[in-house]
């Protein structure tokens, strides 16, 4: 029996809702992991802890399922624990994708409710178990999907998410036998007042905001400060009006997006998105009305002719790097905006400038959360334009910026190739049978066994982890020549014409080439996208505060 203190060993676990991650019930599946590990004599240190607390089992992205992979590949694991296969995946076929992946990297991998066996038997009854249990997961969801339709159509409003502000929430106990709404009459009060605001007095969101802040009346978060969402979505529920909606919206792919959320992963925890549905498709569930239906189409019909009277309704972009300009020092979007001045009785554009988000207190409660600079819109978008230019009139620079990186970032030594690695591991491979074999005929004693095994593991692990770094690195190069051929064929079909450039293809190709634009108090920094992979993105830096000139970064 191999000794236990050799073993690296390493856990992996997983929730998948909000609510579980709110209720910690990851604490208590880590805790039954420690347990098994420590009754099979191994530990795991902090590194080697793999949690996804809040990501969904259907997808294979996944922050610490992807790290679990990487260290997996470079050998810096012998033996993995999870409590149930679906805690790793809850699809069949990732679960055999992810299995094989981790046996030919050598992993042994430990259910605790369920023996792994490496038999045809052992695999097939894997398999079934899989097939099963995603079967009796998908009958589940369309039990009760239909079961929470039939709800609705009944009227029941246990299928609503929750009770709108203005509302409380009865369950069947407090309800005398049947859930329903109760009227809070203080929120109600509010609500009724934004409906009279807007239906009869013709105020805007903004002013609405301002006097619900100024009276003090808490918003449905409990905040003293009001939002303008927050206003937009009271005004155009129904349920105010006595009929609450079913089925306003459903889950579907994720959109695709510029840039993630200020302080959220690129992946998000639920790789979904909302999508509202057609009002001929909701199903209407009778509860107490706080406003008559006249007065609920006024306020429809006001919001439609503020929508149609914004500046921005039917423009679209406005601005050239619209969604790509971002604060390097909040993290938040900069915005653009337009300087006017009337002149002759018509409003005249003077000017413009992009500014960060972080600077606009209303949406922080009142009080700014950053001073970062502004910069002159037109600057900023013909100094960014201009950089572009010049990179599809040399995609050569683009290529020689890559290499300088990578050649200050890789660790593997260039002396040894993959070849001479491969060799060197199986070497020490053969070394380290060749020494469990010794020890176990009784030819060397535990104290003279135990360093030299050691040793021999922290050789192979090192070597491992250079092979894997030296096989992603050639397949990076292979990828980035793919990626230069594909920008090379881009920049000759649109060389010729962009001078003549006008500013819908101008935003196409900045959207097409440009990751994101990086405005710092002293630099603006440039991100591309070449190809798929994140280490091919090639920043280029600004160190004019005015954007005058781009330099290499």
């Amino acid at each position: 029996m191999t000794d236990g203190v050799s073993i690296q060993a390493g856990m992996y676990a997983r929730v998948s809702s909000d609510q579980q991650s709110k209720d910690q019930t990851i604490a208590s599946q880590v805790e039954i992991l420690r347990q098994r590990m420590s009754a099979d004599g191994v530990s795991c240190p902090a590194e080697t802890q793999f949690v996804d607390d809040g990501y969904s089992g259907s997808t294979l992205v996944r922050p610490s399922l992807e790290r679990l992979r990487d260290v997996a590949a470079a050998g810096g694991l012998d033996r993995l624990y999870v409590h149930s296969p679906d805690r790793l995946a809850r699809k069949y076929i990732h679960q055999v994708v992810l299995l094989d992946e981790f046996q030919r990297c050598g992993v042994e991998v430990m259910f605790l409710n369920h023996e792994v066996d490496s038999s045809p038997e052992g695999t097939m009854l894997l398999q079934m178990q899989g097939m099963v249990a995603e079967y009796e997961r998908a009958k589940i969801m369309e039990r009760s999907r239909r079961g929470r339709l039939h709800a609705a159509r009944r009227g029941s409003v246990n299928v609503l998410a929750a009770a709108p502000f203005g509302y409380r929430y009865l369950c069947k106990h407090d309800g005398g036998g049947e859930a329903r709404y109760q009227v809070d009459f203080e929120q109600a009060r509010a609500v009724q007042q934004m409906f009279a605001w807007v239906g009869r007095d013709r105020l805007s969101l903004t002013e609405v905001c301002r006097r619900l802040t100024r009276e003090g009346i808490p918003s449905p978060r409990g905040r003293s400060h009001w939002e303008r969402t927050s206003v937009w979505h009271i005004l155009r529920n129904p349920a105010y009006k006595g009929l609450a909606a079913f089925g306003k919206s459903r889950v579907g792919p994720l959109r695709p997006r510029l840039r993630p959320r200020v302080g959220q992963p690129e992946q998000p925890r639920r790789a979904v998105s909302v999508y509202e549905q057609p009002a001929e498709n909701w199903i209407r569930i009778p509860v107490p009305a706080l406003v008559d239906e006249d007065l609920f189409e006024a306020v429809a019909e006001q919001l439609a002719e503020n929508r149609r009277c914004y500046r921005q309704r039917k423009e679209g972009a406005r601005y050239l790097l619209q969604g790509l300009v971002q604060c390097q020092k909040c993290g938040h979007a900069y915005c653009g905006y337009r300087l006017r001045r009337r002149e002759g009785g018509e409003w005249r554009i003077i000017g413009g400038y992009y500014r960060c988000n972080g600077k606009d207190a209303h949406r922080f409660g009142g009080e700014p959360i950053c001073d970062s600079v502004q910069v002159h819109l037109d600057l900023l978008e013909a100094a960014v334009w201009e950089d572009v230019r010049s990179l599809l009139s040399d995609p050569r620079r683009i290529e020689e910026e890559y290499h300088r990186r990578l050649e200050g970032e890789r660790a593997v030594d260039r002396s040894l190739g993959r070849r001479a690695l491969s060799v060197q591991v199986s070497r020490v491979k053969t070394g380290l049978n060749r020494l469990i074999d010794a020890y176990g005929e009784g030819l060397l004693e535990h104290a003279e066994f135990e360093p030299r095994v050691k040793q021999l593991k922290a050789r192979l692990a090192k070597l491992t982890e250079e092979a894997s770094s030296a096989a992603a690195a050639e397949e990076q190069e292979q990828q980035l020549r793919l990626a230069m051929g594909q920008f090379r064929e881009f920049a000759a079909q649109v060389q010729d014409r962009l001078d003549q450039a006008d500013w819908g293809t101008r935003r196409d190709i900045l959207r097409a080439l440009v990751k994101r634009v990086e405005v710092g108090p002293e630099e603006v920094r440039i991100v591309y996208r070449i190809g798929e992979a994140r280490s091919t993105d090639v920043a280029r830096t600004d160190s004019s505060r005015h954007c005058s000139k781009l330099q290499r970064g």
